[in-house]
């Protein structure tokens, strides 16, 4: 019985620490473009995809004081498909807002990882806070 003890929280030790290692989800790319008044974003995300139990599940574009615009949500893993790329049209931006930030969350860790800031005029992106 020890021993099936043992072998019972080794797995879950492993399963556990797996999952840790997916780490948080970044976006690693976004590009935006405007469609009669609404605006489309392509975005790429980077995350260690481990199943269903750890998977980047959604991005969020925001506005600079924190308010989320939209949201795409990723209704599976991409254990197989990394970085992936995924499109949210139809956003409307207040035409006066300079910029927006575009993050990713897991189900494990939240939000935190790498972020990216879009100008508004110009559709150039770069990293958000002096992420490099």
């Amino acid at each position: 019985m020890r021993y099936l003890t043992s072998i019972i929280v080794a797995t879950a030790t492993t399963i556990i620490a797996g999952a840790a290692l997916a780490g948080e989800a970044d976006v690693v790319g976004v590009r935006m473009t405007e469609r009669g008044g609404t605006y489309q974003f392509s975005v790429t995300v980077r995350h260690a995809d481990a199943g269903w139990d750890h998977y980047a599940d959604k991005w969020d574009v925001v506005a600079p004081d924190g308010t989320v615009i939209d949201t795409r949500v990723l209704a599976h893993p991409h254990d197989n498909e990394q970085p992936f790329t995924r499109s949210l049209g139809g956003v409307r931006i207040p035409a006066d807002m300079p910029k927006v930030r575009v993050r990713a969350h897991d189900k494990v860790h939240g939000y935190g990882g790498a972020e990216m800031e879009i100008d508004m005029k110009t559709g150039e992106a770069r990293p958000a806070g002096g992420q490099s």
